[in-house]
């Protein structure tokens, strides 16, 4: 039997969102500074450039993580490879070789509590049923999934839309109902998410960050042709097409003034 104190029990510390087995909680101030630190802790604070940390209760469901995203676990708690066999590992080795995630990522069983590394990224949790059961990640933002996520590497639908789109070939899918959390540059409050139904998405720039497997992704002239294109100033778009969503970081780059 263990107790914990002083932890999300903090006045420091605020649990900011939960869903399924996860919990994000959010430290409102860093007072682990120093006379030379403390003005820039303090505008970091008043900016919303806090730490959060990951917390997952395994009593709940089992968890998949990032390889090395582990910072302290208590209770009983299991950790595996979630490599079934042979095949299994030549499978994940090649998904995590294409898709530029990490190829074994670790699963955590039992009923005890897993606290990942901290952050100061913004961490957002997510059902993979609100994505019709499939849904694609862009590269790096996968931190941790409940253990009833399929993963899939999923290849872009052209090689042009892949280098033309500033996209690698491969994206790392999730397949089948669970609750899934990912690191993201921008709160969820810049986020927007567009639904579509039979319709087109075109995005000038790999803004996208997550959508819909059912949607399919292409890189096309934003003009109908070279002459349009370039009289209205831009070049190729990324084009999103069919039923689904799409979830969109408009604010992760700035523009060129």
């Amino acid at each position: 039997m263990y107790q914990i104190s002083n932890f999300t029990d903090n006045d420091d510390v605020k649990t900011i969102s939960k869903l399924g087995a996860f919990q994000v909680i959010e430290y409102q101030r860093d007072l682990s500074v120093t006379p030379d630190s403390a003005v820039t802790a303090y505008y970091s604070a008043q900016m919303n450039v806090k730490k959060r940390q990951l917390v997952c209760d395994l009593s709940k469901a089992p968890v998949t993580i990032q390889a090395g995203a582990m910072q302290w676990m208590v209770g009983n708690v299991s950790a595996t490879t979630g490599v079934k066999g042979v095949g299994d590992f030549l499978g994940k080795a090649v998904r995590g070789k294409t898709s530029g995630e990490s190829a074994i990522k670790p699963e955590y069983t039992g009923d005890g509590i897993l606290v990942l590394e901290p952050t100061y990224k913004h961490l957002i949790l997510m059902s993979a049923e609100d994505w019709g059961g499939s849904v694609i990640l862009d590269d790096g933002l996968f931190l941790a999934c409940e253990s009833s996520l399929e993963h899939k590497a999923v290849m872009r639908s052209s090689f042009s839309s892949a280098v033309a789109g500033g996209e690698g070939l491969f994206n790392l899918s999730l397949n089948g109902r669970g609750v899934f959390c990912i690191e993201s540059s921008c709160p969820m409050e810049e986020l927007i998410e567009i639904t579509l139904q039979n319709d087109v998405l075109k995005v000038d720039g790999n803004y996208a960050i997550a959508w819909s497997k059912s949607l399919e992704f292409t890189v096309e002239r934003s003009g109908k042709s070279l002459i349009g294109s370039a009289a209205s100033g831009e070049g190729l778009v990324n084009v999103y097409r069919g039923t689904g969503k799409v979830l969109m970081m408009p604010t992760a780059k700035m523009p060129n003034f």
